[in-house]
């Protein structure tokens, strides 16, 4: 044992990893593979000099690959960090220890060093916290709703409430979104997805709006430093260190009012960059077991366009994977992951593709995560695309990119694209259907963070990204879009009323379909990015929600109400599975103009798909239409006394498009409808 300054070290316990409390005092426990040499360093909270400063024995303090030490006389809020050497290096290119750095802890739970939005550029977080785990959850526990029953709205903590407009008192934090909870209930959304909430550097962004001057920030947050850690820099409580608990106080909070809590996690690629990147954790602790590289040069295969690829499928990395999963739904209780670049998690040590990864299979097995969502960006960065092939266990669901892109195609007006709808909209079962897996394994999602907003999909052919400093270039050339007849902004309120039909069109779609809709925050109120379709490193209002257009767009806010409040209210939208109940009778069918007889050909544009009662719901007919003129349908006949009535028709003015649940109006002609010009009807026969 060593004592320093009132403080005692032995040797301690290879597990967990990271920092644990034991009745003596802290644990701490690292993995190194390649060091030779590990020095634990401690700090007051806060404080610039070191507390103290401990060479780890290689004999004493370590067991197999892991280096341990437990310390006596600290406690919650003393912060540490590592440094790591190794002598002799053979392959300096390859292992990238520096004794001279600090080291941040790849298990830390939470990060000391940039407590601010937006502090100095270079303020890099290297130190970890030891974080109390005192919190009263009271009751809470994960929600566990089906995926099938869920309404999924993707949403930048920051940018939800960090607007003027927004009205909160704590704008751009955790709890800032705590005093949007009643909005959220008013929408009817059952789950928030957030785009990245661990640890990242927002100022390691090095490029400036060429218009403005202004530096610009990494506002995503898809530079991943601390997996473990939600990010400071969204607390209300800066200095204090209160991120955790603001944490776990919004997700307790959304838990009370019924919203799932869905995280974006990034385990692709980390905020270390390429080759001349910053050392902050992994590549100075074991690069060689934390990226894929070049095992002679170590230059680094990026599958992620970021610099560098995680060794996701190494045992060590999968061990922090999965040890970052259980942690985050055992201990913030969160419901559910969404995996960016998910098919990276699939690829072996080479970078190939991997039939059944371990990752991913263990993922899907694990029993702390049998209830847990999981959802897959089913591509990465370097070609794999593996939307209705992704690896799945039986548990994964995936974005489904391609409702998106047919979807586009056919509300646009594209040829051929009807046989794609009817897939799109009946679950994808040439998907999904093949392996067993059913219509809820398909996230469906027309916008996302990641492109136009819902506004802008109308409103502009071209992306307009000039501000993101990369000359315009950067963000997808082709999105499918079609501007209604004018690039941009208009005066013409004819083309304006066209635009919001179109989006009330996308929303129709959306939300009637089988599968899992997901919502882009802000589509239900307009929100528009002026064409920018990466506005990845835009702080400001380009990306922030300006809540002043739920007013002048309360339209367009009361038809995306009441479509959730309709699918909430018809099961026959969410079906559980592909099968035919009872046996030989279909769930749905397909017509044209003509009843019964759908039109597949290139030149169709429209279709009718019939939801048929199995007397646990009513009758539902969707007709979709892209036609330029309007068009007279024949509809299906009803048994008995049922009667078809008008839920939705986005060819009328409001509030004749969208009727509240249960006070739909019966039809007076029962054998037809006029489906106008661009629009979607929905009928419900009941």
């Amino acid at each position: 044992m060593v004592r320093s300054r009132g403080l005692s070290i032995s040797r301690g316990h290879p597990l967990p990893l990271g920092a644990s409390f034991r009745r003596q005092g802290v644990n701490f426990a690292v993995y190194s593979g390649h060091a030779t040499a590990v020095t634990l360093v401690l700090f007051e909270p806060g404080g610039r000099e070191a507390l103290a400063c401990w060479p780890l024995d290689p004999r004493y303090n370590r067991t197999g690959n892991v280096w341990h030490a437990l310390v006596t006389g600290i406690g919650p809020g003393v912060e540490y960090a590592f440094r790591a050497d190794m002598k002799p290096n053979p392959r300096p290119a390859v292992h990238r220890f520096d004794p001279d750095l600090l080291l941040l802890d790849p298990y830390a739970r939470a990060v000391s060093g940039a407590p601010f939005w937006g502090g100095p550029p270079g303020l890099r977080p290297r130190r970890a916290r030891v974080e109390g785990e005192e919190f009263d959850w009271g009751f809470d526990h994960p929600l566990n709703h089906h995926l099938a029953d869920s309404i999924i709205y993707e949403v930048h903590v920051r940018g939800f409430t960090a607007h003027r407009s927004s009205g909160v008192s704590q704008p751009g934090t955790y709890r800032g979104l705590i005093e949007k909870i009643p909005y959220l209930q008013e929408l009817g959304v059952t789950a928030v997805e957030l785009l990245p909430v661990t640890e990242f550097e927002e100022t390691d962004h090095r490029r400036v709006n060429p218009l403005t001057g202004q530096p610009l920030l990494n506002f995503w947050g898809y530079q991943p430093l601390a997996f473990f850690a939600p990010k400071a820099g969204y607390a209300a409580s800066g200095p204090e260190g209160g991120e955790v608990h603001e944490f776990r106080e919004m997700v307790k909070a959304l838990h009370q009012a019924g919203i799932e809590v869905i995280l974006d996690m990034v385990f692709n690629h980390t905020g270390e960059g390429e080759e001349g990147g910053p050392v902050v954790s992994f590549r100075g602790l074991d690069n060689a077991t934390y990226y894929l590289m070049d095992r002679q040069t170590g230059k680094y295969l990026d599958f992620s366009a970021c610099g560098n690829t995680l060794n996701c499928n190494h045992p060590v990395v999968r061990t922090l994977i999965l040890s970052c999963l259980r942690y985050w739904v055992t201990e913030m209780h969160v419901d559910g992951f969404r995996f960016d670049l998910a098919s990276i998690l699939g690829r072996d040590s080479d970078g190939r593709a991997l039939e059944s990864p371990p990752l991913l299979e263990i993922i899907a097995a694990d029993p702390a995560l049998a209830h847990t969502k999981l959802i897959a960006e089913a591509w990465d960065a370097a070609g794999l695309y593996q939307v209705g092939s992704f690896p799945n266990f039986g548990r994964w669901a995936e974005w489904n990119g391609r409702f998106r892109d047919e979807v586009r195609r056919f509300v646009r007006g594209d040829a051929g694209s009807v046989p794609a709808l009817a897939t799109r909209l009946s679950g994808s079962a040439d998907l999904y259907q093949h392996d067993g897996r059913a219509p809820f394994h398909s996230v469906n999602f027309v916008t996302s963070h990641d492109g136009f907003t819902l506004a802008d999909l109308v409103t502009y052919n071209e992306r307009h990204n000039e501000e993101n400093g990369e000359d315009g270039k950067d963000g997808q050339a082709d999105n499918l879009s079609w501007n209604c007849g004018e690039e941009g902004p208009t005066r013409s309120p004819e083309l304006a009323d066209l635009r919001l039909r179109q989006r009330k069109n996308y929303a129709a779609i959306l939300l009637l379909s089988q599968g899992v809709p997901m919502i882009l925050a802000g589509d239900e109120m307009g929100k528009s990015q002026g064409g920018n379709n990466n506005a990845y490193n835009q702080d400001n209002e380009i990306s922030w929600l300006d809540w002043g257009r739920k007013d002048a767009e309360g339209e367009l806010f009361r038809f995306f109400c009441r479509l959730i409040a309709f699918r909430k209210a018809h099961p026959g939208l969410r079906r559980r599975s592909f099968a035919e109940e009872p046996p030989g009778r279909p769930w749905v069918t397909w017509h044209g103009s003509r009843r019964g007889q759908p039109d597949w050909s290139p030149a169709a544009r429209s279709l009718g798909m019939h939801l048929l009662s199995n007397g646990q719901d009513d009758d539902i007919f969707v007709m979709p239409s892209a036609h330029e003129r309007a068009c007279r349908v024949e509809l299906p006949e009803l048994p008995g006394s049922r009667r078809w009535r008008r839920a939705f028709d986005t060819g009328l003015p409001s509030p004749q498009d969208a009727a509240e649940v249960g006070q739909e109006a019966v039809l007076e002609d029962q054998t037809g409808y006029p489906v106008g010009p661009r629009s979607v009807v929905v009928l419900v026969g009941r």
